[in-house]
């Protein structure tokens, strides 16, 4: 008896393993089709062309001063030439300041964009569960996540299903004045000089590229 309890007991598990299906959704995909997401990215967007323009403008501000320093330093003496020196401390402070406040992996930008996101994220993983239980999947795996995949049969990917299911029942979300972008007074320590220089143009190749 204790024989054939285990042997239906197995069965039965295997047939609940075997019926469940693994399925794909690519969520990024799903993002870029919602109209206020996609209002709300370029507002995001538009922030961050900002900051970068005046991260440029302190950038230009700093190698004047301090190529006009270099220039005039030996006809400066006393408390002209440590008020100069100073000046031009400052700035290269500001202008590191500015990078990991607003551009760093704590910063602004990244904050913004996670805050900007997370609601989306909330409804699609809701949209997900539904659709995952009414196709009875066991598994579904995100393609935007850098996910390889082979080979999918069109039957195994429910990314229209979710989108369909969000356009039916999600209503139109309005960006809250929670979300307006105001720049916190944040700072960032870091020890050691750095080529500011080099450091902006890398910026500047990253923000272009995002």
């Amino acid at each position: 008896m204790k024989k054939l309890a285990l042997i239906v007991t197995i069965l039965f598990t295997t047939t609940q393993i075997y019926a469940q299906k693994i399925g794909v959704v690519d969520t990024n995909y799903v993002l870029s089709k919602l109209p206020q997401y996609k209002e709300a990215e370029n507002r995001l967007n538009t922030q961050v062309e900002q900051w970068r323009s005046d991260l440029q403008q302190l950038q230009a501000e700093y190698e004047r001063k301090k190529e006009a320093f270099e220039n005039e330093k030996v006809l400066l003496v006393g408390d002209q030439l440590k008020l100069r020196e100073k000046e031009i401390v400052d700035l290269e402070a500001s202008v590191r300041n500015t990078i990991g406040a607003r551009f760093g992996t704590n910063g602004e930008v990244n904050q913004l964009r996670s805050n900007l996101t997370k609601p989306y994220q909330d409804q699609i993983w809701n949209a997900i569960k539904t659709v995952s239980t009414k196709n009875n999947l066991g598994i579904v795996l995100d393609k935007s996540n850098n996910i390889s995949v082979i080979f999918l049969d069109k039957k195994y990917d429910y990314t229209d299903a979710v989108l369909a299911l969000l356009g039916k029942n999600t209503p139109k979300v309005e960006e809250t004045k929670g979300n307006n972008i105001s720049s916190p007074n944040s700072k960032n320590e870091r020890g050691g000089k750095t080529n500011l220089k080099s450091k902006v143009n890398a910026l500047k190749k990253k923000v272009m590229s995002e």
